[in-house]
């Protein structure tokens, strides 16, 4: 999900200019990831909630990252704040059951775009409100360009089921993944990045198990559903970010940013390409509004200390 560049990238060193290549090449191949989740999902046999899935790759993910995390050292020694873990456990877990919901409603390309598109202009937000943090007219036109694009994408959604509930999932899984990135920052200092990641995703987890006693997992039964569990668990979860975690080592913010828009294009594109979904030329529009608004705030980012 790329909202976690920003706050891993404020632990890491000072980019240099030795392995920038490379470090970009991983920070894209996470975004590259990250933007296969919802045609996955539409790819898992029929019957399967979309709870249920979220909650399948919290758990597949969260055990991954935890045998990362003690492959590369462990938790760490400190303490951990009680209430910014539980908090970024929860909104992890928001953001699945709200945006696996929103996809399998109002399609894969615009409740990925939706999703992601909202969520930088909702932490704007939510930092004026509870941190004090101004974010400048940069951040504004930003909003205005999401915003429209979003616009456009839910009045021009052509032969693509969108609809409100959907539309609304997926401003709510922005917002999770927006709370999310506030509270995980608590957590950063003086820990790992794949510590922080494994304790998260396997609260996350740990909250969404009751999903699993009252879902019918008949499906898993079927090889497709048990490779769609597996890859959006371990690929799309924890392979994503290990990637994205060492290509931030090298990367500057604002690049790692624009390449992490590699996410809502390729859930586009794999939703107009593969799943049949259809977009008319009012709706095409809002693709590059929206892209124009977050390359603004990566742009913003640039003179910003990391």
């Amino acid at each position: 999900m790329e909202s976690e560049l920003e706050t891993v990238a404020q632990s890491a060193a000072e980019p240099t200019a030795t392995g920038v290549r490379a470090g970009a090449l991983l920070v894209l191949a996470a975004g590259v990831l990250w933007g296969t989740s919802g045609t996955s999902q539409a790819l898992a046999p029929a019957g399967v909630s979309p709870w249920s899935l979220g909650a399948l790759r919290l758990l597949v993910g969260g055990a991954a990252l935890m045998l990362l995390a003690f492959l590369r050292g462990g938790l760490g020694t400190g303490r951990w704040p009680l209430r910014a873990t539980f908090l970024a456990g929860a909104f992890v877990a928001a953001y699945q059951l709200s945006f696996f919901t929103a996809v399998s409603r109002t399609g894969v390309a615009v409740g990925t775009l939706v999703a992601i598109g909202s969520s930088p202009v909702l932490a704007g937000v939510l930092g004026l409100i509870f941190r004090g943090e101004r974010p400048g007219r940069a951040w504004g036109a930003a909003t205005v360009l999401a915003l429209a694009g979003c616009g456009l994408l839910v009045g021009g959604g052509g032969a693509i089921a969108v609809d409100i509930v959907g539309i609304l999932l997926a401003l709510g899984a922005g917002l999770s993944y927006a709370c999310y990135t506030m509270s995980i920052k608590v957590l950063l200092p003086g820990r790992s990045s794949e510590a922080v990641m494994a304790v998260v995703f396997s609260l996350g987890a740990l909250l969404l198990s009751p999903i699993l006693f009252v879902s019918n997992l008949q499906w898993l039964a079927q090889p497709s559903g048990i490779a769609v569990v597996l890859y959006l668990g371990v690929v799309v979860t924890a392979l994503s970010y290990w990637l994205f975690a060492r290509g931030l080592r090298s990367v500057p913010v604002a690049s790692a940013v624009t390449l992490s828009l590699a996410e809502p294009l390729v859930a586009a594109l794999l939703g107009i390409l593969f799943l049949g979904e259809r977009l008319t030329p009012l709706a095409l529009c809002g693709i590059p509004l929206l892209f124009a608004g977050l390359a603004v705030l990566a742009t913003s980012m640039s003179g910003k200390g990391r």
